[in-house]
């Protein structure tokens, strides 16, 4: 494998993300086994790769590494409810939350949604008995809505009771029961995520003890997944591109476990494209510090990575941002020569496919 240097030049043009993929290896469902996904390792020093499974993956982590988690939490966004005084289905997709009870969100199908509607969710199509009711604030500029939100008791428990799995819109089935648990990390804690950071999905509670076992050490952060993280990009110059803002969080706790990891030289190992973007965020010379925010931080090839020395990664959708942020880690033409490996190897891709190790 000797694929040939990258130019800045090319790394800049959208074109240079792109990829087929058959059909048949974008995953539709998860595998029975969370760590029996498969793992391709790809080595940056050496240009080689190796093929295993997700169980085997401490054998290939630095010595005493610290390996970073996102603790997000996949809420069940994906709302269908009715108009108050007409009856007419509607479909509400939970985006962010702005406020207490104020919540932006996409409604469809939209036309006729006006300020003051209210959707009802629940077995009552009445208001006054619904378990969960929207009333329309106002409509936004890219088309979402604030909705306040009216309930008793704790939203994320009606939220259970009317939501379902917002899968991702290349799985094409509905969501099923099994979904709840199989899209959600086994170390989720913090609700606020309306996708999956997936490269958390292949860790079972045993894996993640083993490994703590063998010297590894756990950190973990808060990065709640946002919408954009399926947006394309559309411009031909991947710097007009304009990156959405997703919320995250450090703990003084994690803030210490990353620095005495840094100063001591041991490498970050992130799991999943979301920690890097918060590690990287919050990172100030070479130091990282407790916050809470949005990050809108764009990484692509020619980024100078600070905190993040290897990366555990699904695999992404071509002209992606996620594609274009392991491109900075790895160059852009071995990640495509080994996405190419992939599909020729039949790994299944996104969301509920299988994994790479970044090394």
């Amino acid at each position: 494998m000797n694929p040939t240097a990258t130019s800045p030049a090319i790394d800049l043009q959208l074109d240079s993300y792109d990829y087929d993929l058959p059909d048949d290896q974008i995953a539709q469902y998860p595998l029975k086994n969370r760590a029996r996904s498969r793992l391709l390792v790809l080595d940056r020093q050496t240009r080689q790769y190796h093929h295993t499974t997700f169980s085997q993956i401490g054998q290939f982590l630095p010595t005493n590494s610290l390996l970073v988690t996102n603790n997000t939490k996949v809420m069940p966004a994906r709302l269908i409810g009715y108009k108050a005084h007409t009856g007419g289905k509607v479909e509400v997709f939970l985006v962010r939350q702005k406020a207490n009870r104020l919540w932006e969100v996409l409604v469809k199908p939209g036309r006729r949604i006006r300020p003051k509607t209210q959707i009802v969710f629940g077995n009552s199509r009445c208001e006054e008995s619904a378990l969960l009711v929207a009333r329309v604030v106002t409509k936004t500029a890219t088309g979402s809505y604030i909705v306040r939100f009216e309930f008793e008791g704790d939203f994320y428990q009606c939220l259970n009771q009317v939501g379902q799995t917002p899968l991702p819109p290349y799985i094409k089935r509905p969501p099923t029961t099994g979904d709840i648990d199989r899209y959600q990390c086994v170390y989720a804690q913090k609700a606020g995520a309306v996708a999956a950071p997936t490269a958390g999905l292949h860790f079972t509670q045993d894996l993640l003890g083993k490994l703590q076992q063998d010297g590894i050490e756990i950190a973990t952060l808060t990065l709640h997944v946002g919408l954009g993280t399926f947006q394309p990009v559309k411009v031909d110059n991947i710097l007009d591109h304009q990156m959405h803002a997703e919320y995250f969080e450090f703990s003084e706790h994690t803030a210490k476990q990353v620095n005495r990891a840094k100063q001591s030289d041991r490498k970050i190992v992130s799991v999943g494209t979301t920690s890097v973007r918060a590690l990287e965020t919050a990172v100030c010379d070479g130091q990282l510090y407790p916050q809470s925010g949005d990050t809108e931080i764009f990484i692509y090839p020619g980024f100078q990575f600070q905190m993040v020395d290897a990366l555990i990664t699904n695999f992404h959708l071509p002209k992606s941002t996620l594609l274009m942020l392991i491109s900075a880690l790895a160059d852009r033409a071995l990640i495509m020569d080994t996405y190419r490996q992939a599909i020729a190897e039949k790994y299944r891709f996104y969301s509920y496919g299988d994994a790479m190790l970044i090394l």
